[in-house]
C-alpha cells in the first residue's frame, strides 16, 4: 500500500540517475495555447473514487483525433504493475487491444499478435502506429501466465488523421474552440522524448491545480514493479513534496507497484520531486522538480 512519512534526509547524492534533469515539461508560452492547455486541467487531474479498481487509457479519449506513430498512456488504479511471469495476487501487466473484442474465455490466455500487444515488462505506455483511418483501442490488465483480472478500460475509438511528420495542428483565435481540440489531441497523443526518463503524465510545470488532485506516473526505458521483487530494470514510484511557502513536506512511496498517486494539499507553492526506486530503495531515475500551485481545495 502506498505509505506517508515525514520526508527523509537526502543520502542519493552519489548515485549515478540515468534520468535527464533539464526540467519538467513547461506550460505552453503561446497565449492560446496555454488557455487551451489549462482549460483541461482539471479533467486531467481531477480525482474520482467511484471505481476503486479501474484501468484506463489515460491521454486519449473516444473520438480522439491523432497522427502516427501515437503515444498510449496506460493507467490502473487500485492494482500495481509488475513484469509478466511474476506471480502477485495483486499485480499485473498491461495488454492494448487494437480493433478487436474482449476475450470470450477469461481463463484463456491473452493471444500474442498484432491485435493483442502484451507490455510484460510492466511498462506505463507504449508507441503504436497505426494506419490511417477508425480504430478502436482497450486496455486489459492480466496476471503473470496473461489471464485476464477481466480489468478493462472502457473501448474507444481514435481516428488516425496521417502521419506525425506532417504539419502539427495549431490554434486559431477565430475559431478557438475546434483548433484548441486538434492541437490538445495532438499533444497528448506525442510520443515522448526516447530516453530514459521518470515523468509526471498529467501536469506541466507551474500548472495551478485544486486539490485533493491525481498524479499519473510514467517510466520510459524502464518498468515497473512492487518494492522487494528485484526483478533486472524495473522499480517503483516515490514522491517527494516540499512546500515553498513553509509548507510540512511528505514522501509518498508507491511501494505496491501503483502509478496513481493522489494527493491532498492545502492552498500553496509546492515542488514535488518523482523518483524511480529499485527493490531494495536505491535511486534509479530521477524527474527535475515540478512546481505545482495549489491554488483552491475542495471539502
Amino acid at each position: 500500500m502506498p505509505t506517508t512519512t515525514g520526508l527523509l534526509s537526502t543520502t542519493a547524492i552519489g548515485l549515478l540517475l540515468l534520468g535527464a534533469t533539464a526540467g519538467a515539461e513547461p506550460l505552453p508560452r503561446d497565449p492560446l495555447e496555454r488557455r487551451c492547455w489549462l482549460a483541461q486541467t482539471q479533467q486531467r487531474t481531477g480525482a474520482d473514487l467511484r471505481e476503486p479498481v479501474r484501468v484506463r487509457i489515460a491521454n486519449l479519449r473516444h473520438g480522439y483525433q491523432v497522427r502516427a506513430p501515437f503515444w498510449v498512456e496506460f493507467g490502473i488504479r487500485g492494482m500495481g504493475v509488475i513484469p509478466a511471469g511474476n506471480k502477485h495476487d495483486k499485480a499485473g501487466h498491461h495488454h492494448l487491444l487494437i480493433d478487436t473484442p474482449l476475450p470470450k474465455d477469461p481463463r484463456e490466455q491473452i493471444p500474442f499478435s498484432a491485435t493483442h500487444k502484451h507490455f510484460g515488462k510492466g511498462q506505463t505506455g507504449a508507441e503504436v502506429d497505426l494506419p490511417p483511418g477508425e480504430h478502436t483501442l482497450r486496455l486489459l490488465f492480466a496476471d503473470h501466465e496473461h489471464r485476464p483480472y477481466f480489468v478493462f478500460s472502457p473501448e474507444i475509438t481514435v481516428r488516425v488523421l496521417g502521419r506525425r511528420d506532417t504539419t502539427p495542428p495549431t490554434i486559431e483565435a477565430k475559431d478557438f474552440e475546434a483548433s484548441c481540440a486538434l492541437w490538445y489531441q495532438d499533444q497528448l497523443s506525442t510520443p515522448p522524448a526516447k530516453t530514459k526518463q521518470v515523468y509526471v503524465k498529467n501536469l506541466r510545470d507551474e500548472e495551478p491545480v485544486t486539490s485533493p488532485f491525481v498524479l499519473s506516473l510514467g517510466v520510459i526505458g524502464l518498468g515497473v514493479a512492487p518494492a522487494g521483487q528485484r526483478i533486472a530494470d524495473t522499480g517503483h514510484f516515490e514522491l517527494i513534496v516540499s512546500g515553498r511557502g513553509g509548507a510540512p513536506s511528505q514522501r509518498v512511496l508507491l511501494t505496491d507497484g501503483r502509478t496513481e498517486a493522489m494527493l491532498d494539499l492545502p492552498r500553496g507553492d509546492y515542488e514535488i520531486e518523482l523518483r524511480l526506486l529499485d527493490g531494495s530503495g536505491a535511486t534509479l531515475l530521477k524527474a527535475p522538480p515540478l512546481r505545482v500551485p495549489v491554488t483552491r481545495q475542495e471539502r
